[in-house]
């Protein structure tokens, strides 16, 4: 018995833990019958693989479902409710990873299952990659090594908070422009058209009876750089895995007694599925291009480390609702921008004239607490009648003011879901819950999480290699499980702030 833990009877060298970002529950059986055998099926079929893990909170967005991940904590715990919030203090907007020494875990409260490694053992390595900054921070924390993918010129990059001098190997492989030979002229289907599932096509030229590519609908999205280019692409994916190779050599990752984690998390799925819909040739064609690249990443693991002493973890961040315009009458969306005057104008009409309304972030509204307080009005009376005048918009179907969140406790229901997504210090002043279906209106997204909602808040859950055997389970699993469960494996202590239990089937 070590720290208050059980360690395991092998204890596994490297731990590669993929997210898949946006990828819905169903979506690993939807397309399984076009998987070759060494991807996606292969870890379906020779992992635990559990159908129901489920996030039991609403701030279901990448940052906030990242840092539960890597944490094994709810928001309410660790603190992240989304890459912006707003300082009551001097009304200023803070971003979650901006600081003096550029991009950082500066604002990250709880730690990460990387930063309970690196301090167990600091023999141990902890890398994280991501195509954006703020996913590869909250997935490595404070510590470790942290790359994402330069917005502009597409190359990988780090900052001075982690550290003072890129590796010389990757530093040569951004002069020799690596990332660029993954982008393609044109974005054509990998396998016959009738094959697919889908049928709603608009910038992936599709090639039918060995035809020319047809003419589409007009685009819906094109990139500006080189960095767009891979982050709505495929070659986004084709880079993040690429690297993640070179990472395990270089690094010599799981090549001794000390364990190491490699955190991947592939954000060209989610963009793909925010621009085309979950429902489109395009995001079908990503999982299958990637299902090849990871039977290949696989492959190449497998023969680093043996798979008996390595274990994989795939998962994603949140699932996405479906497309907007799906139907030929389009749903209606939350016109964020309208809301905001009209509330401000209320607030006009019942308190005196001025800028009430700070701004609007991830479902929630943000006070002007200065001008509260100048006004000698009660903040928890003004929430409230926010919150009361919020319901009658089209699309709200539930509104929760600050106070109420902090003063009570919701064992159930909507609003429990809501309080386990709230952050005294950072969340809004009313919480919203808008409508199955509905998405705040930015074009051109066509859909989207950070829902309570089931197909936001299911997602696939794997578990492959080790001792671990295949079985399919179906009992539902809190994500806040993940990062325990691994820690417990690994024979470290669980991250500090972790509220989540261990997955009894996997550490017998």
């Amino acid at each position: 018995m070590m720290f208050g833990f059980t360690a395991s009877a092998q204890a596994p060298r490297l731990v590669v833990q993929i997210v898949v970002s946006s990828m819905r529950a169903g979506d690993l059986d939807r397309y399984a019958d076009n998987f070759t055998e060494g991807g996606f099926k292969r870890l379906m079929e020779g992992g635990a693989y559990f159908s129901e893990g489920h996030y039991d909170y609403q701030q279901t967005t990448t940052p906030v479902s990242l840092t539960t991940l890597s944490t094994g904590a709810m928001p309410s715990m660790h603190g992240v409710i989304g890459d912006h919030w707003y300082d009551y203090t001097d009304n200023s907007m803070v971003r979650l990873t901006e600081g003096r020494r550029g991009e950082g875990g500066y604002h990250l409260i709880a730690p990460t299952l990387a930063e309970a490694l690196c301090h167990h053992n600091p023999a141990s390595k902890a890398i994280s990659l991501a195509i954006e900054p703020t996913s590869a921070i909250v997935m490595g924390g404070r510590e470790g090594e942290i790359f994402w993918i330069d917005s502009q010129n597409a190359e990988w990059t780090s900052s001075l908070y982690y550290t003072h001098s890129m590796p010389e190997w990757l530093a040569r492989s951004n002069r020799e422009g690596y990332n660029l030979s993954y982008l393609l002229p044109d974005w054509r289907q990998i396998l016959p058209k009738d094959q697919y599932h889908n049928t709603r096509s608009t910038d992936i030229r599709l090639t039918i009876d060995g035809k020319r590519p047809t003419n589409q609908t007009p685009r819906r999205f094109t990139p500006q750089n080189n960095g767009e280019r891979l982050a709505y692409t495929p070659a986004g994916n084709s880079a993040v895995i690429g690297m993640a190779k070179q990472m395990i050599a270089h690094y010599e990752l799981g090549k001794d007694e000390h364990p190491d984690l490699l955190n991947l998390c592939f954000d060209a799925s989610r963009h793909l599925n925010e621009i085309y819909g979950p429902e489109s040739i395009e995001v079908e064609d990503m999982y299958y291009r990637l299902d090849r690249e990871l039977a290949d990443f696989l492959t190449f693991l497998f023969a680093q480390v043996d798979e008996k002493e390595c274990l994989v973890v795939l998962t994603s961040d949140h699932g996405t609702g479906s497309s907007y315009d799906l139907k030929e009458e389009p749903a209606e969306r939350f016109n964020v921008q309208q809301f905001r005057v009209i509330v401000n104008g209320f607030l006009n009409v019942r308190y005196g004239t001025g800028v009430w309304v700070l701004g609007y972030r991830d479902q929630s509204i943000y006070l002007n607490h200065n001008l509260i307080y100048e006004r000698n009005l009660r903040l928890d009376e003004v929430q409230n009648e926010v919150a009361i005048f919020a319901q009658q918009f089209s699309g709200v179907s539930h509104a929760l003011a600050a106070s109420a969140l902090r003063t009570s406790y919701f064992g159930s229901g909507y609003a429990r879901r809501m309080q386990n997504s709230f952050y005294p210090r950072r969340s809004g002043d009313v919480i919203l819950n808008l409508q199955p279906g509905y998405i705040e209106e930015r074009d051109p997204i066509r859909s989207t999480s950070g829902s309570m909602y089931g197909y936001d808040t299911q997602v696939p859950l794997i578990f492959y290699g080790l001792h671990i055997g295949p079985r399919r389970i179906s009992t539902r699993t809190d994500m806040t499980a993940v990062a325990p469960t691994l820690a417990r494996l690994m024979t470290i202590p669980e991250p500090e702030a972790s509220e989540g239990e261990p997955i009894e089937e996997l550490i017998r």
